[in-house]
This record gives structure tokens, sequence and C-alpha cells, in this order.
């Protein structure tokens, strides 16, 4: 280790300006060794937790007449965020769409914190779901990407229940935060398909699954999208 100048003059008092000058050339990186070192940046800073997010999802008067929430389709990651996950990269399980939380197809188990819950009518034919993810730094922008991906990868699947052949279509959608998508499940042996819709909002994902309604869930979906979005933004942590 250098020693500091102030050391070496005191070692050489006879020899006053030589040891001056010895010093001068490193007198900045006296004081660097000095300061006090930057406090590191939080990852997570601006983001909500889990228990936070819970007010920014849709309430239940935000649903049609006749849906109650699931209660065992009800999850948050508490008041802690949670450890970042690395991407899966293996090929996309399509049949994770089938899934409430359908936002795992994309490789990321999710954000490092999230909250969802779901609806479903009296007869349990109709379903809503809901769920919000927050992620460090730009991966919400990289969830949306890999998200737009799997229409294509999955293009046709067979799904769990009745080992039916599934056909799904994407596109991009206006409107919806700063980037959406829409994918359309459909099969010739459902009585209606399924409208998935994913919407980025600064480092939010909203994902939505719907069964609602003659349209495979469409109007219902990018409804519920609308109202989460309006309740997300300007939200951030204190």
């Amino acid at each position: 280790m250098r020693l500091p100048c102030r050391i070496a003059t005191l070692a050489a008092v006879a020899a006053l300006p030589l040891a001056l000058s010895a010093c001068s050339s490193g007198s900045s990186s006296d004081t660097d060794a000095s300061a006090k070192p930057a406090k590191a940046a939080n990852p997570n800073a601006g983001l909500l937790t889990g228990t936070q997010l819970k007010k920014v999802l849709a309430p239940a008067s935000a649903f049609p007449s006749g849906f109650a929430r699931e209660a065992d389709g009800v999850s948050d990651s508490g008041g802690q965020f949670l450890a970042v996950s690395s991407r899966n990269t293996a090929k996309p399980d399509c049949t994770r769409l089938e899934a409430t939380s359908w936002i795992q197809v994309s490789g990321f188990k999710g954000g490092v914190s999230f909250v969802q819950d779901d609806y479903v009518n009296q007869d349990k034919t109709e379903e809503l779901a809901q769920e919000i993810d927050q992620f460090q730094g730009t991966t919400a922008k990289t969830v949306m990407q890999e998200l737009r991906s799997v229409a294509t990868q999955c293009a046709t699947f067979t799904d769990t229940d009745a080992h039916a052949k599934v056909k799904v279509t994407g596109r991009s959608t206006a409107g919806l935060g700063d980037e959406a998508y829409t994918m359309t499940l459909t099969s010739g042996t459902w009585e209606s398909g399924t409208t998935l819709i994913a919407a980025r909002s600064g480092n939010s994902v909203v994902t939505v699954l719907s069964t609602a309604g003659s349209d495979n869930g469409a109007a219902s979906a990018k409804k519920l999208t609308t109202q989460i979005l309006g309740l997300l933004k300007g939200k951030t942590s204190a």
C-alpha cells in the first residue's frame, strides 16, 4: 500500500521540499483512497412489493355480474422482494398458456414482486384472471419480447385436459401501456376460445386471461387490462 504523503514528510523533515515534490504526483490518489465509497443503487427502487400491488388489482366491481373470486387463485409476493431468477432458455412449455399465471411461458418465473387473482362465473364455465409482475432494470422489456415469440413457437399445441389441438395466433396491440401483445387460443373441441393480453407499463407487466363472452374473451380481456393499467399508472414505492 502506498504511504500517505504526510507520513513520508514526517520521516524526512530535513528534506521537506523533496518530500513534497515526491508526493505531489499522487495527491489525487490519496484523496480517492480516503473518500467514502459511493452507495450502491437499489435495483428495486421505485418498485412496489406484492402487498402494495394488491391495491392495484382490479376490484370485484370490475368483473361481470355473477363472477366471484376464486380463493385458491389469490397469491402475492408479500412485503419483501424476491430474488431475481434467471430465464429458462429451453423451448417454452406451451401448456402454460392454459394457466392463470401464463407469464411463465416467457421462461421467467415472474418478477421480483407480483400479485394475482382470478374470477369465475357461477357455473365455472367462464374465467377472468389478472396478474401484475414487476421487474428490475430492462427485464420487463425482455419478458415482452419473449412473449411475442411464443405465438410462433406455440402456433399449435395439445391441451392438457381434452388432449385437443389448440391454435395460437398473436398480434401487437396498440393503446395499452407502453407496449402490448395479444394471443388468442382456439380449438375445434372447445365451446369458446381464450384471449391472453400482456401489457407493459414501465417496469411492470400486466397479464390477463379471459374466456368470458362470445368473442373468445377478447372484449373482457381488453377492458380488464385497461382498468389495471389505469390503476397502476404513476404508482411507485415511496
